[in-house]
């Protein structure tokens, strides 16, 4: 149990899908205004979400956050091939059902975000609405979609070339001997929340060879997060998180049948100004050109919050929860 400004987060293990899932949740169960599901990304954990979770349990909600597949508490199966799409949202599906939700609000960010999209492509019969962060739908990440289709790994090679991290990740076991070692969590995390995969860059060079600079941290992280995150990596290792990368290919075969699907989801999209993802080649304009609500119609609102990076629900806590607020509350039974 874990008691942060008031609200008090309570910690569960629950078997979901053949794997023991760890899960955070926060706020009244029973009559609450309805359930938000919290995805996070990579590297990353429950812990996350932390500020949203106390801010909306505060304000009615249930909360719900799990470690995904291959982090922190949850079960990390061995074999590459258990992390596809179809694992991880049937790990989510299944988590639904173990708690008896019917359907939730789903929060995502980074690869919580490209799993809350395959979710409400793949079953949105179980998600009220979407408010997704950091990453768009991006078509060409999410299914094979006809003769011009480019792998994603072919993709980032090509755009960015093979010392992107995304390609860099495909070749099982490499990274974690190296700059991603257990043994270097801590450091690894702090360069990477600090300054990595925010204002369009990656942090290459200083990933390369266990060159991590020990930085000052920015006001919005402290060193017990830092601990807390540390701890658990050095504990889990990093290839969980990284066996998502390496089936990259593999989603966008496995979900070929929805390569013309759209996410019938209501959905707010909120994002960094200087989100990675955002910078990607022709990404802004899908977002703002007419391509993002196309793919899905029922989208209601994309914010760009000038000068935040990639760790949004972190740098601007209050105002990312005030967004997902503002929009399920809408879809919210009146109290």
């Amino acid at each position: 149990m874990t008691s942060m400004e008031g609200v008090v987060i309570k910690h569960r293990t629950v078997e979901v899908n053949d794997i023991s899932m760890h899960v955070a949740e926060a706020g009244p169960e029973g009559h609450s205004k309805g359930t938000v599901l919290f995805l996070h990304g990579f590297p990353e954990l429950w812990y996350t979400w932390r500020h949203q979770m106390e801010n909306l349990a505060a304000r009615g909600y249930h909360c719900v956050a799990p470690d995904l597949r291959g982090y922190g508490g949850t079960t990390a199966p061995s074999d590459v091939e258990s992390y596809t799409a179809f694992h991880i949202v049937g790990d989510i599906v299944a988590l639904l059902n173990t708690l008896g939700l019917a359907k939730v609000f789903v929060v995502g960010h980074d690869w919580g975000a490209l799993i809350a999209w395959y979710v409400c492509l793949f079953r949105p019969d179980r998600v009220t609405a979407l408010v997704n962060t950091s990453l768009a739908f991006i078509r060409n990440i999410i299914a094979r979609n006809g003769p011009g289709f480019v792998k994603p790994t072919d993709y980032f090679n090509r755009a960015y070339g093979p010392d992107y991290y995304m390609c860099r990740f495909q070749e099982p076991g490499v990274a974690e001997a190296r700059q991603f070692a257990p043994a270097h969590a801590r450091r690894l995390l702090r360069q990477i929340m600090c300054h990595c995969f925010s204002h369009g860059v990656a942090c290459e060079e200083e990933m390369h060879d266990n060159k991590y600079p020990t930085s000052t941290l920015p006001p919005w992280l402290t060193e017990e997060d830092v601990d807390y995150f540390g701890a658990e990596f050095e504990r889990t290792g990093f290839t969980g998180g990284i066996n998502y990368y390496r089936n990259l290919d593999r989603n966008c075969e496995l979900a070929a049948a929805w390569a013309d699907a759209k996410v019938q989801v209501p959905t707010k999209y909120v994002v960094g100004e200087g989100e990675i993802t955002y910078h990607f080649e022709g990404v802004r304009e899908y977002i703002h050109g007419g391509g993002f609500k196309e793919d899905v119609p029922l989208l209601e609102e994309v914010v760009v919050l000038p000068g935040a990076g990639h760790f949004i629900q972190l740098e601007r806590a209050q105002e990312v929860s005030d967004h997902i607020y503002d929009f399920i509350i809408k879809f919210s039974p009146p109290t």
